[in-house]
This record gives structure tokens, C-alpha cells and sequence, in this order.
């Protein structure tokens, strides 16, 4: 039988996820079908429920079900239950399994992808929501010189920062307001706001990107995001979108369900090439 997997999401018709996952399937030679499927708002544990009774293998989580999925989950990875906030689901022996892959995508995007490094680095994150919160210890296993997050409201910096003190490690590991970034320079500024969503842009003061630095922004689409067009205007010397997270996050959920890592290059520039 084909095994069933799906993205749960509201909205998720704009969901990229079934034709990655399709890719994935057709080069590893896996039998599988992989869905977008709209939760209603309040009835993501009744969606939940009625996959599992179609068959359903595992499943991937996205806005705004991923804190509802790790309250949901029997069983959690380490880098789950640090996160807060579960994207991924196995459906194993009655149980559910969550893990959070987005943390990993995000630094394999960077490391791999675009050829930098986190060790030593300056890195600046924006926001302290759900999306910081998942890739805020795969950044401090980069072993960075500095990791700052920054937020409208400092206090959720702060807290961050403190939640995540224990691996710190020599990384100088601190949050506060945007004005506290006058007069500092970063090498890698990460958007984990959802600015770019709204089309909102960001107080950040001038002189915050060092030379040859790196811009980096978790949403992606058609053009270039309010964002990454601030950060070219500021002299950042890279750009990039979240496309590829995008693509490596489905790599290491797949990877989990079927044992296999498939090859990502191929289908980020697939995807790269529709949308410009």
C-alpha cells in the first residue's frame, strides 16, 4: 500500500510541501502520497484524528497549529521539547511523535546552501515568537561569537534568552529591544518576524550590517521581501529567502519517516525557478 503522509495548515492551499515531498519520493524510490490539509481553527486535534483513521504515516505542521501539535504529541525529540513547538509528526504503535525540524533546516540552508559558517559569527535574530524559539539552540550549536534577539516587546528577548542560557556554551547569548541595536554590527541578521507577511517593515537602526554580512529572512515568494530589500539598501552583502529552510526542514522530516536523506539541491532549484 501507498503510504500516507500530508501537511496540516490554515490556510495551506499556498503550501509548498506536497510537490517537495513528491520530489523527495520519486528520487528515493518511495511509495507515498503526500497531501495539504486544511484544519479548521479550533479542530486541529479532530483533523489530526481522522488521518490517522485514513492511514496516515505522519504529517507535517505549519501556522498555526505547531504549539497545539506539541501539546498533542506522547512522545517528544530533545529538539522539540526545547522549541516549544512541534512541525513534524510520526504516527507510531497508537502514539504520536513529534519533532521540530525547523531549527535544523535553517542552519543547513545557511551552512550548506550558502557557505557560511556560524562559528565566531555576530548573529542577529528578530523576534521572539514561535519561529525564533525553534531555531535558537541549532544556532548556538553553530558555536557563534554572539547571538542577540531582538523584539518589539524586549521582555520576550530577555526571557528567550534566559530559556536558552544552559547552551550558551562561549556564545554571548542576550535579548532585548530594537534601539539597543544602534551602534552594533551583526554578520548574519535572521526576519523570524512575520513583517514580511504583512509587508511591515522593521525599526532597525542604520549600521547594523557588518561588512560582508549576511541577510536572511524565514519568509519567502515572488520578489524580493521588505526585509531583504531594507538589508540591500543597508549594505548587506548577501540576501537570502526562507525558500531553502523551506526545502531543508522537509528533508529532515522526511528523512524520519523513511529512513532515507534525500538530495535537496535539485529541488530548491526547482522550486527557485517558479517563482521568479
Amino acid at each position: 500500500m501507498t503510504d500516507l503522509y500530508c501537511v496540516f495548515g490554515n490556510p495551506i492551499a499556498h503550501s509548498k510541501s506536497p510537490v517537495i515531498h513528491a520530489a523527495f519520493a520519486g528520487q528515493t524510490g518511495e511509495d507515498l502520497r503526500y497531501e495539504a490539509r486544511l484544519a479548521a481553527v479550533d479542530g486541529f486535534l479532530a483533523a489530526i484524528s481522522a488521518f490517522v483513521a485514513d492511514g496516515g504515516r505522519g504529517a507535517n505542521v505549519t501556522v498555526p497549529f505547531k504549539e497545539e501539535a506539541y501539546r498533542r504529541c506522547d512522545r517528544l525529540s530533545d529538539r522539540a521539547a526545547r522549541a516549544g513547538a512541534v512541525n513534524t509528526l510520526q504516527f507510531i504503535d497508537g502514539g504520536v511523535y513529534g519533532d521540530n525540524t525547523d531549527g535544523a533546516g535553517l542552519v543547513r540552508d545557511i551552512s550548506v546552501n550558502l557557505g557560511r559558517s556560524l562559528a565566531g559569527q555576530r548573529i542577529l535574530l528578530l523576534g521572539a515568537g514561535g519561529a525564533s524559539r525553534g531555531v535558537i539552540a541549532p544556532l548556538l550549536a553553530g558555536r557563534p561569537a554572539a547571538l542577540f534577539i531582538a523584539n518589539r516587546s524586549p521582555d520576550k528577548a530577555q526571557q528567550l534568552a534566559t530559556v536558552f542560557a544552559d547552551l550558551a556554551a562561549g556564545t554571548a547569548l542576550s535579548g532585548g529591544a530594537f534601539p539597543e541595536l544602534a551602534g552594533r554590527q551583526f554578520d548574519i541578521v535572521i526576519n523570524a518576524t512575520s513583517a514580511s507577511l504583512s509587508g511591515d517593515s522593521l525599526p532597525l537602526p542604520a549600521g547594523i550590517f557588518a561588512p560582508g554580512s549576511l541577510a536572511y529572512d524565514m519568509m519567502y515568494g515572488k520578489g524580493e521581501t521588505p526585509f531583504l530589500a531594507l538589508a540591500r539598501t543597508q549594505g548587506a552583502a548577501q540576501c537570502a529567502d526562507g525558500l531553502g529552510m523551506l526545502v531543508e526542514q522537509a528533508a529532515e522530516a522526511f528523512t524520519l519517516w523513511r529512513g532515507k536523506r534525500p538530495q535537496t539541491a535539485a529541488v530548491l532549484a526547482s522550486l527557485r525557478a517558479t517563482l521568479s
